[in-house]
């Protein structure tokens, strides 16, 4: 009795992932991955529903790690945070924006099929419903700096989605026009200047 080929979900992820980085999930075609695999469409059924379960199974690692991030700058109690560590939060600093291209690039198939390869699967919107979730924590820290008097008052929380989202665009174009970590270095220093945070909010300190 033979065994059971324990390469095949290699070989069909990996398969997969060229040709959705290359195609897009809509234009990928299942026979081409699974013939790219030498896997039978039969042996691909037995293991996934379709093309977007191997989606799902290429970008799971990425969302999950995001979340996590995300999870941590929610959980901070805000009224435990300093006058000076609110409003240094909004500060971008070269070392700051790497630090996120740098976890960015870090798992940069992940992100290039989230924000590039992604239309028609359930995350097509997968941009707008992240600035959403940031806006949602990040909003918690403006409305505490405007408590605090920290900041200006007159922004509200329609107002820093459309900010934000501008800000996290300038994040993931890069990944999607495939720029160079060298041309990302560039970026970020682009990025703090254009993105002057204090300067908008009128923070005080």
């Amino acid at each position: 009795m033979s065994l059971p080929d324990a390469t095949i979900d290699g070989r069909l992820l990996e398969s997969a992932r060229r040709h959705f980085l290359e195609k897009g999930f809509l234009n990928a075609q299942l026979k081409d991955i699974c013939d790219d695999a030498d896997v039978t469409t039969g042996a691909l059924y037995k293991r996934y529903r379709g093309k977007e379960e191997l989606f799902d199974a290429l970008v799971a690692d990425t969302l999950r790690e995001i979340e996590e991030s995300i999870s941590q700058r929610a959980g901070i109690d805000l009224h435990t945070v300093s006058d000076q560590a609110l409003a240094g939060a909004w500060v971008n600093t070269y070392d700051g924006v790497m630090e996120w291209f740098s976890f960015c690039n870090a798992r940069r198939d992940g992100f290039v099929l989230l924000v590039r390869c992604a239309a028609g699967t359930r995350y097509g919107n997968f941009l707008h419903d992240f600035c959403s979730h940031m806006t949602e924590i990040d909003y918690q820290w403006l409305v505490e700096m405007q408590r605090r008097g920290l900041c200006r008052t007159d922004i509200d929380a329609r107002e820093l989605h459309v900010l934000l989202t501008a800000y996290w665009e300038a994040y993931y174009e890069p990944f999607v026009h495939d720029f160079t970590w060298e041309e990302i270095h560039r970026h970020a220093k682009i990025m703090c200047k254009l993105f002057n945070w204090k300067e908008a909010l009128e923070i005080k300190l």
